[in-house]
């Protein structure tokens, strides 16, 4: 198929380039097109979908570098003018749990250079986690293009937390130390990241720029909770909690599911957990879930706890709105966007007291913060709001005008802006204009172009489209 040149994507009038930039967003795991609350799909892929969409509206041109992993992906889908997705053979068309997938990233890395020398031309290149880094280094040694990175979570931090549960390979804490020293700027989520990054791997305070996660206000806003409660179906009496996210240990969903043993059946509580592998929660498919469904029935409380699956995007206001608070209580937490979309709805937050939660709320106004593994401390803070209505509205509403103040995507885009613009200072030669050529996607090992059902990982390279 053609690779064509952003202003040729229809839908809109050619992007005006003059002063803005050309920018490679690579997230090889997670795809800003991938369904989300799976075992790998949550924030990231929010992250990349947001901050390239973002740029966009600020005027830059976007690609989005992630890896093939569907037969049936076309190898290029164009969003919008300005805005494309390239699915990169690396590996099997399938799904591959990430803590597999370094193995590929030199056939990944390959792929882009391909790409590159063949017409696509950055200002800059944004890696996000440590392989896409390592695959961004790799396009600064042969190619000289400016790198900056978000590692969305440290490896270090991690084996702190998971010890031997952490199934990464062990070259990660090099290929992340290096990228410390090779990036050219590296973005912190969060106070505890930027400093985690100087206390583990001797970050140079000078190349790194705190730049939170943030929510889209189209998507999430306040509404009426009993209006909320009537479209999905919820009982409007009942004390519901809600925990909403990807459903892997670490985010520690059994610990709001202890912590329910610990409430008073007189509060009518409801825990509703939100996530999953597929639609209609399945054990089977989403084995964490089963896990989780034999702990509530060892507690006793089976009957107030419901697992509903994974939702899609537009449904999520919905279930925050219908909440009377969020609560997420992971082991660590990079950065958390699920907390940001509930406090933009007006639902306060009770969140674990680690990295970037303890950032986006703020204990005792907008919520609070409580030990990670300590459901009888959850409990007691559930009990409190339910008590007290007239508190839980108010740190409702400080948590709308916290998030609104300083977590959208508008604001975070902007700063990351800033942050490329340091990396690859504007100039004839790094801001030079690209040069527009009409491309074509090829297999190297087929005898035509690459189609949106080649399987196999040959490598692909572009030629000029006649």
């Amino acid at each position: 198929m053609r690779l064509k040149r952003h202003e040729d994507c229809p839908g809109g009038e050619p992007l005006d380039e003059d002063h803005n930039m050309r920018i490679a967003l690579i997230s090889e795991h997670a795809s800003p097109l991938a369904a989300l609350g799976g075992v790998d799909a949550g924030g990231q892929n929010i992250y990349v979908a947001q901050v390239a969409q973002r740029l966009v509206d600020d005027g830059h041109t976007v690609d989005v570098f992630t890896r093939r992993d569907d037969p049936d992906q076309a190898p290029v889908v164009y969003l919008r003018p300005g805005l494309r997705v390239l699915h990169i053979p690396a590996g099997p068309a399938a799904f591959v749990p990430k803590e597999q997938l370094l193995q590929y990233m030199p056939e990944f890395a390959e792929a882009c250079l391909r790409l590159c020398r063949a017409g696509l031309h950055y200002d800059v290149v944004h890696a996000n986690f440590f392989m896409s880094g390592w695959v961004a280094m790799e396009l600064k040694r042969q190619l000289g293009l400016p790198f900056v990175i978000t590692f969305h979570a440290l490896g270090l931090v991690r084996r702190e937390h998971q010890k031997e549960a952490d199934a990464f390979p062990a070259e990660r804490i090099d290929i992340e130390r290096l990228l410390v020293q090779e990036a050219d700027a590296i973005v912190a989520e969060c106070p505890q990241d930027e400093d985690d990054l100087v206390r583990l791997y001797g970050a140079q305070r000078a190349k790194l720029t705190m730049v939170p996660c943030g929510f889209d206000p189209q998507e999430f806003a306040p509404m009426s909770r009993l209006e909320a409660r009537r479209q999905l179906g919820l009982d409007p009496d009942e004390f519901i909690v809600l925990q909403l996210g990807r459903m892997v240990r670490r985010k520690g969903v059994e610990n709001v599911v202890r912590a329910m043993a610990h409430l008073p059946r007189d509060l009518h509580p409801r825990l509703l957990v939100v996530g999953g592998e597929s639609d209609v929660p399945d054990a089977r498919i989403t084995p964490e879930i089963g896990r989780l469904q034999g702990i509530a029935r060892e507690l006793g409380v089976d009957d107030v706890v419901t697992f509903t699956g994974r939702r899609q995007r537009d449904q999520l206001r919905l279930y925050y709105c219908a909440a009377n608070v969020f609560v997420t209580t992971p082991w660590y937490e990079p950065f958390g966007i699920t907390p940001l979309e509930a406090m933009a709805c007006g639902t306060p937050v009770v969140g674990s007291a680690v990295g970037g939660i303890q950032y986006s709320v703020v204990d005792g106004l907008s919520g609070y913060l409580v030990p990670p593994h300590d459901p009888a401390a959850l409990a007691g803070r559930l009990a409190h709001l339910q008590a007290h209505p007239a508190l839980a509205r108010a740190m409702g509403l400080a948590g709308v005008r916290r998030a609104q103040m300083m977590f959208t995507w508008e604001q975070v885009a902007a700063q990351l802006a800033q942050a490329y613009r340091q990396a690859a200072p504007m100039s004839d030669t790094v801001l030079a204009k690209p040069r527009r050529s009409r491309l074509q996607l090829v297999s190297s090992r087929s005898d035509g172009p690459l189609s949106s059902r080649s399987t196999g990982t040959a490598p692909i390279t572009l030629v000029a489209a006649k």
